[in-house]
């Protein structure tokens, strides 16, 4: 569980490592190597998903209900009937591959195998060290200008034109959007502060990697596999996490 005030927070360190050991171990060096070797195991699986933690849900251990957190909308970009049992709000940035693998390999999948009972809504938070994730997040607002929100979000996460002006100009043609409405609004950054409003909230809420997930107030760390979301997403449609 991750407690309130805390969202974000990762105490992730590195293992540490020797040259050699000496030629007679004894039992306390070999107890060190054992340590060194889990934690390098930890640090395998930590990297593999992007820095995820384990979904918040009730601890099997005392049946604590999860900690649940209020979490605006924002009017922003929403898919899924508006009466799904589940909301999954995403805090997202386009030049994130962890995001791209979550995109590809959950999202499109939780539409398709929830089409009643899943509503996502997604939220920007660009991170500082890519060049060009506000300016991507700019793009797509300016896409859902003509009602293509969801349609170009899909074509910036494919990178099929890399990332940068000229490709968000591609990928606007591609949808036949009106291009002079389009490039006027991407010049002129239209929605630089709708993004910079989605940030500092995300900010606000101690949120500092992406791609983050909140279930129906659940908070979720990482691009966990599909099949952490389904678990949860089970366990809220049958009401067992009260």
């Amino acid at each position: 569980m991750v407690p309130a005030g805390k969202m974000g927070e990762q105490n992730a360190t590195a293992p540490t490592t020797r040259k050699s050991f000496p030629g007679n171990q004894n039992t306390t060096t070999f107890i060190i190597l054992l340590v060194v070797v889990f934690a390098l195991g930890l640090g395998a699986g930590y990297l593999a998903w992007g820095g995820s933690t384990p979904v918040e849900a009730a601890d099997a251990a005392d049946n604590t209900p999860p900690t649940r957190h209020t979490i605006e909308e924002g009017g922003n970009p929403s898919i899924g009937p508006a009466n799904a049992p589940v909301t999954i709000i995403e805090f997202s940035d386009y030049q994130c591959p962890y995001c791209q693998r979550w995109h590809d390999e959950v999202f499109k999948r939780l539409l398709a195998e929830y089409p009643d009972q899943v509503r996502i809504v997604y939220r920007d938070l660009p991170l500082g060290s890519h060049s060009q994730a506000a300016k991507a997040a700019e793009a797509a607002n300016c896409a859902n200008e003509q009602g293509a929100f969801w349609q170009y979000h899909d074509k910036i996460f494919s990178y099929t034109y890399d990332i940068g002006r000229e490709a968000f100009l591609n990928y606007a043609s591609e949808l036949s959007l009106d291009m002079t409405i389009f490039t006027e609004c991407l010049d002129s950054s239209r929605y630089a502060d709708e993004v910079t409003a989605d940030l500092k909230y995300a900010q606000e809420l101690g949120i500092g990697s992406t791609p983050t997930f909140f279930v129906n107030g659940i908070f979720v760390q990482g691009a966990l596999p599909y099949e952490d979301f389904k678990s949860l997403i089970d366990q809220e449609l049958a009401g067992e996490l009260q």
